[in-house]
């Protein structure tokens, strides 16, 4: 099978399993998806989830926010991961929108990446998710699922396979393709024992032809 039809194989089963393929954080517009993606980072969206209403009935524009202090805004944070540096990171993102951006958060990988907080990863979550660009954003769950089905070859870093799999999802389907990986990497591929038995991507697998199917057949012959 080409990497091509493999790619294929896993495009189809996912429209068929996950048609409605989204971000599992819980926002109203730009400025809250982006406040809730950089308190993501290294922590789980359901305590982002939990944390986020309190953050927006307090600050509910980014002027708001642009215009607090630390100490403020810390008590909101504190239940996060990292809640120093991005406590420091949100306040200076917001101030830099206002100044710099007029208030609006802006819509191209280039200029987040421009704000404190902000790297590739959470540009490209931005602009697909509110604005459906073609950017693949590439997490933990992105890069583990790739490279255990054998989507990506040898890649090292996340922008290596952002890249890889930019080769082979029409470009239609990025947006959506970063969903489908992320919800397969958090229920079925999960990092410690993956749910092989539940998957239905076992037929073009590498991880489980390689690991899984041996381990298997040599259970079935003792």
């Amino acid at each position: 099978m080409t990497r091509k039809e493999k790619f294929q194989f896993c495009i189809d089963y996912f429209e068929e399993n996950y048609p409605v393929a989204e971000t599992e954080l819980i926002y109203d517009n730009p400025y809250q998806l982006l406040v809730a993606v950089i308190l993501s980072a290294q922590c789980t969206d359901k305590r982002v989830n939990m944390t986020t209403p309190a953050i927006f009935q307090k600050f509910p524009t980014i002027k708001k926010l642009s215009t607090t202090t630390f100490d403020d805004l810390f008590p909101f944070i504190k239940s996060i991961s990292y809640p120093n540096n991005k406590t420091k990171h949100l306040i200076a993102m917001a101030k830099m929108v206002e100044e710099d951006f007029h208030g609006k958060i802006p819509m191209t990988v280039e200029d987040l990446m421009k704000l404190p907080g902000v790297g590739r990863k959470t540009a490209n979550v931005i602009t697909s998710v509110i604005d459906q660009q073609p950017n693949m954003a590439v997490d933990t769950h992105v890069y583990r699922v790739s490279a255990r089905i054998g989507l990506t070859v040898n890649a090292k870093t996340p922008l290596a396979t952002e890249k890889q799999l930019l080769q082979f999802i029409p470009t239609a389907l990025v947006h959506k393709a970063h969903h489908w990986l992320i919800l397969h990497g958090r229920y079925i591929c999960v990092a410690r024992k993956p749910k092989c038995e539940e998957c239905g991507l076992k037929p073009v697998c590498k991880y489980y032809r390689k690991v899984i199917k041996p381990q298997e057949e040599k259970q079935n012959t003792q």
